[in-house]
């Protein structure tokens, strides 16, 4: 069997299972199986496959049918031009957070002080360090699975980062930043249910985030102002229609809250400034 024969079972069986792309992610498994470059497999469609790598490849393609998360199955993800390892208990970056990433991005130079909070697989906190190296990151979530992960991918791309676990701002105390980003759970728990199949495979404890879907919202505004250093940044992904309920949120002494959109055009980020002590 050619490859183009392979791939055309293969998005057929995906297509049949509901998944969006199927013969791009059918090329993609393959093209990760045969550790070939996505553009070459293209070129070489008739080329013929082993037996045992039609069996490895139909195996895969069996996984994603289940809606297994593409990512899970490959094993990494990518984020800001970097290639992330991927973990099922961690969830998985995602292009619309390069938004938040560039946003921060902005305010970082050397020497400032990043805080990413529910750091996850550690995308951002690596991405910020890896952009500007002369900044000093620190990393926090609560899941030992994401600050296992964020270790490895720190370790792998060599980013010097500082990560800790605990619940929210916890393991920092003391500390200032000049730089606090953030993209926590933020899904109404009632909502849950209805999530893509995909998504669902994520773990719940990186997306619920309550009735309302503001529970983390509200936990890290409310704190922020202890961790901030005067003239500081707060940046945090929104979810879908939740611009006007968190901006709702930030107190006075915050300048006017910034919305910025992602690359579809969605309302995708906060970002506001902490006023106090700042003449």
């Amino acid at each position: 069997m050619t490859i183009r024969q392979a791939l055309d079972i293969a998005a057929r069986k995906l297509s049949a299972a509901g998944v969006d792309s199927p013969l791009l992610d059918a090329r993609l498994l393959l093209a990760d199986l045969l550790d070939t470059p996505y553009l070459q497999l293209l070129t070489a469609q008739d080329t013929p496959l082993a037996a045992d790598v039609l069996a490895r490849f139909f195996a895969l393609v069996s996984r994603r049918a289940m809606r297994e998360p593409l990512q899970y199955i490959l094993g990494h993800a990518h984020f800001m031009g970097h290639a992330f390892l991927t973990a099922p208990d961690v969830l998985i970056p995602r292009q619309d957070t390069e938004a938040l990433c560039e946003r921060a991005l902005a305010h970082v130079r050397p020497g400032s002080r990043v805080l990413d909070l529910c750091c996850g697989s550690g995308c951002l906190a690596i991405s910020v360090k890896l952009a500007q190296p002369e900044g000093l990151v620190f990393a926090g979530d609560i899941s030992e699975a994401a600050i296992s992960l964020t270790w490895r991918n720190a370790q792998r791309l060599g980013a010097e980062i500082n990560i800790r676990r605990g619940d929210l701002f916890a393991p920092f105390l003391g500390l200032r930043f000049d730089v606090i980003l953030s993209n926590p759970p933020y899904i109404p728990a009632r909502d849950m249910d209805t999530l893509q199949e995909e998504v669902k495979k994520e773990p719940a404890l990186a997306l619920e985030a309550g009735p309302d879907g503001l529970d983390f919202y509200r936990r890290i505004i409310a704190k922020s102002t202890e961790y901030l250093l005067p003239g500081g940044h707060l940046l945090l992904e929104l979810g879908d229609h939740q611009a006007e309920a968190v901006s709702a949120l930030v107190p006075p002494m915050f300048s006017r809250p910034i919305i910025h959109n992602d690359l579809s055009g969605l309302p995708r980020v906060l970002e506001t400034r902490y006023r106090e002590g700042v003449s």
